[in-house]
């Protein structure tokens, strides 16, 4: 009975219909009315919304359990080892950073706009350094190891990258003014948004959103976030608000002529989960070994991915470069000829 009690509540936590289920227990329907109410009926939004997006994936006979089964093993992994540990870490990050606010933000709608720019700010800034900082990388990594785009994949996380993420986003929130309680409804909505961009095509196709894209991120811009493309590497690295990716000239729409290849750039074995967990550890761990002197395996570890005391780098900056100057090339190339060709006919 204890075990059949813990899948129920294991369950209902994934799920998030524990305020559902109260609320139908209850029978007090005006709490939909308040905070707690809202928060409550969005909460099964997104679990649910997965289960469709693989019955649909089911019905076309596109259903891959491989697709899904390291990002569920994760989710059970971090249940067991990382449950509290974000949600410490941001009451931590207040109690210790308010009284070095520079302000505190009243509850009014200009300054929850306010808020949420800065809460995207600090979301950039933590996503920025998980892609340029070698260290986080190994703690990002598991989320862009799957070679497909589903619901499931917003579930594939390091048990400690909630942690870093929260300390440097609610730092940056409350040293520029965010009360927490603001701060608690950006970061349900982000979550949810945050969530939702994940969707794959078996649910949405073309994820674009018209032009609404113009303003936000959407599933399609994160699509692009996560591909291996040299042209998409380290794009895209807001969650809502695009503000900060154009300000820092990391934005990057989908184009149509190139179709999105998911995953990291070194082979995975996405069947083996301690290669796709622990795999970008290893490999750092092995870099550093080898390096020689302290000051090249320091740089190992704070240096990007790809970075070689060697000069023989391969960081994203650089393959993008490299690609960017052969599509140039190759449309030079693509000019040139047909004048070409139209000369010599001429002749």
């Amino acid at each position: 009975m204890d075990v059949l009690h813990t899948l129920y509540h294991e369950f209902v936590g994934f799920f998030n219909v524990d305020g559902v289920v109260k609320l139908f227990r209850t029978g007090n329907y005006q709490s939909l009315l308040t905070w707690d109410g809202i928060t409550a009926a969005i909460g099964p939004f997104i679990p649910f919304l997965l289960v469709i997006e693989i019955i649909r994936a089911a019905v076309y006979k596109r259903f891959k359990i491989e697709d899904y089964r390291v990002p569920f093993l994760i989710f059970v992994f971090n249940r067991f080892i990382g449950r509290f540990i974000s949600l410490a870490m941001v009451a931590l990050c207040i109690g210790f950073f308010s009284k070095y606010a520079i302000f505190t933000a009243t509850n009014t709608w200009y300054w929850f706009i306010y808020g949420y720019i800065v809460w995207e700010f600090g979301h950039f800034l933590y996503h920025y350094w998980g892609h340029k900082v070698r260290l986080f990388w190994c703690l990002h990594s598991q989320h862009h190891t799957p070679e497909t785009m589903n619901l499931s994949v917003t579930y594939a996380h390091f048990f400690l990258e909630g942690a870093y993420a929260d300390v440097i986003r609610t730092t940056v929130c409350i040293l520029l003014g965010v009360n927490p309680f603001m701060l608690g409804v950006i970061m349900f909505i982000d979550g949810t948004w945050g969530a939702f961009i994940h969707v794959g095509e078996n649910v949405i196709k073309d994820a674009r959103f018209g032009f609404i894209g113009r303003l936000i991120l959407t599933p399609s811009h994160h699509r692009v976030h996560h591909a291996r493309n040299p042209l998409y590497m380290d794009t895209n690295f807001c969650n809502l608000l695009n503000i900060w990716d154009r300000v820092f000239k990391t934005y990057e729409p989908e184009r149509r002529d190139i179709t999105i290849e998911y995953g990291i750039s070194r082979k995975v074995n996405m069947k083996n989960f301690f290669d796709v967990y622990f795999g970008e550890f290893y490999y750092l761990f092995k870099d550093v070994v080898k390096a020689p002197g302290l000051k090249n395996k320091l740089l190992y570890i704070v240096m990007p991915p790809g970075w070689s005391h060697t000069g023989e780098h391969k960081t994203a900056t650089i393959v993008k470069r490299e690609y960017r100057e052969q599509e140039a090339a190759s449309q030079q190339t693509a000019t040139i000829q047909p004048a070409y060709e139209q000369e010599k006919a001429i002749c």
